[in-house]
């Protein structure tokens, strides 16, 4: 099928991806429904989900954004005054541009600010083009687009139908602010000082939200402290100006609604630190956060509403740590940010629970609430969480690991020299989590910290990369020369605690991240814009895509770390309880995780998927239910019975469902096969006589059916049999001593289990008679058993006729002897089809049913009588064929069920 290897090993890549990413999130993957079913996955599918990845991760838009069309084209672009070739993406709610030279242009138009589409006339010059109006009055001009017609009937219809979702209307009679406003644009939504578009709602409704709304911060934190003049000694606000006319300037040339034109400028420009007026606003925009803020106005309100006054396991984490969010700034030191960092932070762990709050959400919820006002914060945090920092924010953080490992290998690519000399560059990353997780602001002064933010709202997760490696250049001497990792971590803490802003119009707040000694001598300070430039300049060649690329790359042994780390500790609870081999724990750790595995993702409906929760214990993340059990239950049992092999797997499962919640974990697996594989004779028969009293054998089983249910059992053995020598053996005696010594023994804190109905033990002599079936020494054994099941028949009557006379001293020895049976009537079980004797008939009468019963230590004593029997059960089992035959079939079995399943479904559709 394929020629190119290369082809090959991406298509494998892409495959192992799709995997990886479906156990970190099943919720995504219902998007993909190409995906959804193994077997019909094409080389197209898998080419089609790269592109969007790389879509909504190049662009930075929701998950949940389908890109429908991908096309060469060239935009004009009026500060270069010139079209600029590039390619259109359009998906569900934007239409996006790139150039194909890096860096040059890309535009960001979502559909909710889009007023027209519209084909021009078709010019030599201008071939194929299309107007595109945007709400703040400009207009982009894409030409040299291929089937054009059938392009712009496709984007009307998105058009149509977001606007119909979304419906929006000018407000002209507040317009007193435009012009004194930075963001004068209609292109956002109204009191949010983006313009004065407003909801489609009655009046009367606006004002019963705002009488229920709870009352939320109206403004940016920082705006009360700047009011307050809280500002540096040396008056640092001329700086601020410059930057102010700069950006105004820009704003001019480019734009300035999320619709701008994003070049290298505007880049260079957010690398000098973004004018503290306008920081929450640009963060808006740059991570696209304005139009989840626009789509759902009332959302977040209702939210806080909604979680006010809950308490629960998260909401508790979240107190813990609000006094702990940037102490050192007055902003936290006081119950206004306080409680707007509380409101905010319930309300998204409200919004997302499978995330809920995870450390680090905290410091940075807070900085975001310094720099823009409440409700603009929490879109922020839902950008970051959910798009711009996917898997970060989970309890194994495995977005934040993965990341660790494409810079180590960034490291190994960039700074060689210092990778030689660390070889273990694990120390390393160790020291930078907290660099990708709080963005350096847990371990960077929060004036120089805030413009590394700044540039990872515009550039993304790669800003963060990119810093990191300056650090590590600026500090590769002092690393190399450290004997240990105390002191390259003594190194790194004092260089990042000495980052100063020049720039920062606020005074410097005290750093309590790093830790050092009074004696030693002061490190020099560096300013963060020139290391913000040196990283640009040094390490900003890397891609979006190539990133990706590494993070797939990376994602896999992060991935396959985790599931390592996950059997070794369990398989340490389990090795000290049972007596199977550590390798061969191995194996049967691998098919259970296995079964789980393809239950989640092969069945239809798939019963396991939100069961899969890698956030639970160890050995809790992977369980079975009791379909799934059957399937490792007749691949890796001994105890296989034929056909009755399923009706003893749904036993085995009821009996080790202890909290009936219907799954059962590894430990509670492996245990009970190595009783049947490892146990004494007596813990076999013992866990055979519980899998035929409830719980694991219900009036409902399947088996209850049987004729045998009924009592019509043959009790008119006698309890001597003659030996063919002429010899008898009184087996009465025997048994009674085998009882005594059995009780004897006992432990005596261990608790009795019930006795054994005559129900319950006609389908464990059923059990036993299966069992037996194909083995070499079958006839043995079924005469032996045929031996047991008639005295066992005959205590068990006893107990009954000295139970219904109200006498408890009558011995099993003093029951008259019956004749030797005819060889016609030589049988345990008789078939109610073929009738019965009146003796037989009379032996078990219905009102005395309910007083047969047989304890364990009865079975026992009587199974140990017959030699076959006891060898039977004793002779040693090897568990490595079962093992290597199940690693063969398990797939088989498991298609060939779902074959089954399917046919009556195709018998059903055919006419």
């Amino acid at each position: 099928m394929f020629l190119n290897l290369d082809e090959v090993f991406k298509i494998m890549e892409q495959l192992a991806d799709v995997t990886l990413r479906r156990l970190l999130d099943n919720e995504g993957f219902d998007l993909d429904p190409g995906l959804q079913e193994p077997s019909q996955i094409t080389k197209r599918d898998l080419e089609a989900r790269a592109q969007n990845e790389f879509f909504r991760a190049f662009f930075r838009l929701p998950r949940r954004e389908k890109l429908h069309a991908v096309l060469d084209c060239s935009l004009w672009t009026p500060f270069s005054r010139c079209h600029t070739a590039g390619r259109m993406f359009a998906s569900d709610s934007y239409i996006c541009f790139a150039s194909k030279e890096a860096g040059c242009c890309k535009v960001i138009l979502p559909f909710r600010e889009v007023v027209s589409i519209e084909k021009m006339e078709d010019t030599s010059l201008l071939p194929n083009p299309i107007i595109v109006s945007v709400r703040s009055k400009m207009a982009f001009q894409f030409i040299e687009l291929t089937d054009r017609d059938s392009l712009v009937e496709s984007l009307l219809a998105r058009l149509k139908q977001v606007h119909a979702d979304h419906p929006v209307h000018y407000d002209t009679t507040r317009d007193e602010d435009l012009t004194s406003s930075v963001f004068h644009s209609t292109s956002m939504c109204g009191d949010h000082r983006f313009g004065r578009i407003e909801m489609v709602s009655s009046q009367n409704s606006e004002e019963r939200e705002k009488e229920m709304s709870p009352q939320l911060h109206p403004e940016a934190l920082v705006a009360g402290f700047r009011r307050s003049g809280s500002q540096s000694p040396d008056s640092r606000l001329p700086r601020e100006q410059i930057k102010m006319r700069l950006w105004n300037d820009h704003f001019v040339e480019y734009g300035r609604t999320v619709c701008m034109f994003r070049t290298e400028k505007i880049r260079k420009l957010v690398a000098m630190g973004i004018p503290e007026s306008l920081r929450g606003k640009l963060w808006l925009l740059f991570s696209d956060a304005v139009t989840d803020l626009a789509s759902h106005p009332g959302y977040y309100g209702n939210l806080v509403e909604e979680s006010m006054g809950k308490c629960c396991l998260v909401t508790e984490e979240i107190e813990r740590d609000l006094h702990r969010s940037l102490p050192e700034h007055p902003a936290f030191q006081n119950e206004t940010g306080i409680a707007a960092l509380r409101r905010v932070l319930t309300a998204y762990a409200h919004r997302n629970p499978r995330i809920g709050y995870c450390q680090s959400m905290n410091i940075l919820t807070s900085l975001l609430l310094l720099y823009a006002e409440e409700e603009e914060a929490f879109w922020l945090l839902v950008a970051v969480c959910e798009r711009m920092l996917p898997d970060y924010f989970n309890h194994r953080v495995i977005g934040a690991q993965v990341d660790q490992s494409v810079f180590e290998e960034l490291i190994k690519e960039q700074l060689p020299e210092l990778a030689e000399h660390m070889q273990d560059l694990s120390a390393l990353a160790s020291i930078s989590l907290s660099w990708f997780l709080t963005l350096f602001l847990s371990i960077m002064p929060l004036e120089s910290a805030v413009n590394v933010v700044d540039c990872f709202f515009y550039d993304g997760i790669k800003a963060i990369f990119q810093l990191g490696l300056a650090v590590l250049e600026a500090n590769a001497e002092d690393l190399c020369s450290s004997k240990d990792d105390s002191q390259a971590l003594m190194v790194l803490s004092r260089f990042l605690d000495h980052i100063k802003n020049e720039d920062s119009p606020g005074p410097p707040l005290g750093s309590h991240h790093a830790f050092f000694s009074d004696d030693q001598e002061p490190c020099p300070m560096t300013d963060i814009a020139d290391l913000i430039r040196d990283s640009y300049e040094k390490f900003g060649d890397q891609s979006v895509a190539q990133i990706e690329h590494m993070r797939c790359k990376h994602r896999i042994r992060v991935l396959q770390g985790h599931e390592d780390t996950t059997k070794q500790n369990v398989l340490r609870v389990v090795i000290p309880e049972v007596s199977v081999l550590p390798e061969d724990l191995e194996e049967l750790y691998d098919l259970f995780k296995r079964e789980h595995m393809m239950s989640c993702y092969w069945e239809q409906p798939r019963p396991v998927a939100l069961r899969h929760d890698p956030s639970r214990p160890y050995a809790e993340q992977y369980r079975i239910d009791a379909r799934q059990f059957a399937r490792l239950f007749q691949l890796v049992s001994p105890w296989t019975c034929g056909a009755h092999t399923e009706i003893l797997a749904e036993r085995t499962f009821r009996l080790l469902d202890e909290n009936m919640d219907h799954l059962i974990e590894f430990k509670a697996f492996v245990s009970c096969l190595d009783i049947m594989y490892n146990g004494e004779m007596n813990e076999k028969i013992k866990l055979l006589y519980r899998l035929h009293i409830p719980p694991a054998l219900t009036e409902n089983d399947r088996d209850s059916q049987s004729p045998l249910k009924n009592p019509l059992l043959s009790t008119s053995r006698p309890l001597v049999f003659g030996k063919s020598n002429g010899d008898a053996v009184d087996y009465q005696k025997q048994l009674k001593q085998m009882i005594k010594d059995l009780a004897k023994e006992k432990d005596k804190t261990e608790k009795e289990l019930p006795k054994m109905s005559q129900r319950e033990f006609i389908q464990f002599c059923k059990t036993l008679y299966s069992m037996f079936h194909e083995d070499p020494e079958e006839n043995d054994l079924y005469q032996a058993i045929a031996t047991v099941t008639t005295l066992l028949l005959q205590i068990g009557e006893v107990g009954q006729r000295g139970s219904s006379s109200g006498s408890c001293s009558q011995e099993a020895g003093e029951e008259p002897q019956a004749l030797v049976p005819s060889p016609e009537q030589d049988s345990v079980f008789v078939d109610t089809h073929n009738g019965k004797s009146p003796r037989e008939s009379q032996a078990f009468p219905e009102a005395a049913q309910g007083d047969w019963t047989v304890s364990l230590e009865h079975i026992l004593a009587s199974l140990l009588t017959e030699q076959s029997l006891v060898n039977f059960f004793e002779k040693p089992l090897d568990i490595k064929s079962k093992l290597e035959n199940a690693k063969i079939n398990q797939y088989s079995l498991k298609t060939c069920e779902m074959n089954r399943q399917s046919q009556p479904e195709l018998k059903l559709s055919s006419p």
